[in-house]
C-alpha cells in the first residue's frame, strides 16, 4: 500500500476527519456513528476549555484517495506541577499495522516536539467522561461518547510499544440483579442520621449544582496522578451539553451539614437515540431525537464519588440507594450502567459486585513511553 499522511488544515479535511469511520464501519451492526457535533467541538478553540492549557493536532492517513486511517494527538500542561501530559485519540484504522504506525509516529513526534515524554492512549481531549479507553471486552451496545472500536485494534496498539495502563470496566445493574434487601438495611442507618440530606439537580439551578460538583470532585479526586482541578468555567460547558439528557431526579448530592460531600451523577444513553442519525443533528436528526427519548431504557452512570472524610460511613450505598428510588418512579427505564470504574478503586469494583452488577465492557488505557 502507498500511504500519505495529511495534516487536517481546512474546513474539507475536518469533515473528511469526521466522516472517516462511516466506511470503515459500515457492516459493523454495533457500530453507532459519534454525533459530528461532539467531534466538532473536541477541535473547536473557542469551545473546548482544554485549549486554555494545551493544544492538538489531526492527521487523515490515504491509501491513493481512500481515506483509511486518523488520529489526533494533544496535550495538556499542568499549572500546578509543571507536567505536559501528551496523549493520541480519535484513532480508527484498517487492519494494517504500518497504517497504524505512521499515525501513531505522527503523534508521538508532535507530542516530543510539545516536551512530553509520554503518550497515553485513545483518550479524550478533555473530561475522561467522553472517548476514553480502547475497548477490549463488550463488544456491542456502545453507549454515548463511549468509545467503541474493532477487536483488531488491540494488537496495533500493543505491537507498537504501548502498555496498558488504567483498566476501566463498565458494569450492568437491574431491578433483577439489584441485591436490595442487603443494601436498605445498610443505608437506613444513613437515612436515619439528621446529619445527612439528599438532594438532586433542578435544571433552573444548574449553576448551584454545578459549584456543589466541583467541592465534591476536588477532594475525592485530588489523589490521582497529575490531578487537574475542575473549574465552574470547565463544569458549566459540560452541564450546558448535558442538561438536555439528564433527568434531574437520577442525579442525587448528598450534603453533610449542608455541605455536599457525594454525588453519583447519570445521563440517558442516548446512543440508543442516536443509532437512528447517523451522527446528525440536523432537522432530521433533532425530531428523530424528539421521537426516540421517550424510548430510552438505559441510564449510564458517569460520575461517582464521595469525599475522602465521608469514605466507609455508607453514603456510596445511601446514594444508590436514592438513584433506585428515582428508578422506581420512571418506569421506563429499565438498565442501569455503571461506567468507568477503574481497577485502581478495587472497593468500588467490590461494592458493585455485591450490589449485583456484571461486566459488560472494558477499555484499557494504554501508555507510550517516549
Amino acid at each position: 500500500m502507498n500511504f500519505t499522511l495529511q495534516l487536517v488544515n481546512n474546513k474539507n479535511l475536518e469533515k473528511a476527519f469526521i466522516d472517516m469511520p462511516k466506511s470503515l464501519y459500515k457492516h459493523d451492526a454495533n457500530y453507532i456513528m459519534p454525533l459530528d457535533a461532539d467531534i466538532a467541538f473536541t477541535f473547536n478553540i473557542n469551545l473546548n476549555p482544554a485549549y486554555q492549557s494545551g493544544d492538538s493536532m489531526q492527521w487523515i492517513l490515504k491509501n491513493g484517495k481512500e481515506s483509511v486511517g486518523r488520529i489526533a494527538a494533544f496535550y495538556n500542561k499542568i499549572e500546578t506541577t509543571g507536567a505536559i501530559l501528551g496523549g493520541c485519540g480519535f484513532f480508527e484504522c484498517i487492519n494494517n499495522q504500518e497504517a497504524a504506525n505512521v499515525l501513531f509516529s505522527a503523534s508521538k513526534e508532535w507530542l516530543i516536539a510539545q516536551n512530553c515524554t509520554f503518550m497515553d492512549g485513545p483518550i479524550n481531549f478533555g473530561e475522561r467522561d467522553s472517548f476514553w479507553g480502547l475497548m477490549v471486552g463488550g463488544f456491542e451496545r456502545p453507549s454515548y461518547k463511549e468509545n467503541y472500536n474493532f477487536p483488531y485494534y488491540k494488537d496495533l496498539f500493543e505491537s507498537y510499544g504501548f502498555k496498558p495502563e488504567i483498566g476501566q470496566t463498565t458494569s450492568l445493574i437491574t431491578h433483577e440483579t439489584f441485591n436490595f434487601d442487603r443494601f436498605s438495611k445498610l443505608a437506613s442507618r444513613v437515612f436515619a442520621n439528621p446529619s445527612y440530606t439528599f438532594d438532586y439537580i433542578h435544571k433552573n439551578n444548574i449553576e448551584k449544582y454545578a459549584k456543589d460538583f466541583i467541592e465534591i470532585y476536588n477532594q475525592a479526586w485530588a489523589f490521582h496522578d497529575n490531578f487537574v482541578p475542575m473549574t465552574l468555567e470547565k463544569i458549566m460547558v459540560l452541564m450546558k451539553q448535558m442538561k438536555p439528557i439528564l433527568v434531574e431526579e437520577m442525579n442525587i448530592f448528598v450534603y453533610a451539614d449542608g455541605k455536599p460531600v457525594g454525588f453519583y451523577i447519570t445521563v440517558l444513553d442516548v446512543n440508543q437515540i442516536f443509532k437512528h442519525v447517523n451522527g446528525k443533528m440536523n432537522l432530521i436528526g433533532k425530531l428523530k431525537f424528539l421521537y426516540y427519548r421517550r424510548k430510552v431504557e438505559r441510564i449510564r452512570g458517569i460520575v461517582f464519588g464521595v469525599v475522602p472524610k465521608y469514605h466507609n460511613l455508607g453514603l456510596e450505598i445511601a446514594l444508590i440507594m436514592k438513584f433506585r428510588e428515582a428508578i422506581l418512579i420512571n418506569t421506563q427505564y429499565k438498565d442501569n450502567e455503571l461506567a468507568w470504574i477503574g481497577d485502581f478503586n478495587p472497593k468500588m469494583l467490590s461494592m458493585f459486585a455485591s450490589m449485583g452488577a456484571q461486566e459488560i465492557k472494558k477499555h484499557i488505557t494504554y501508555r507510550y513511553n517516549f
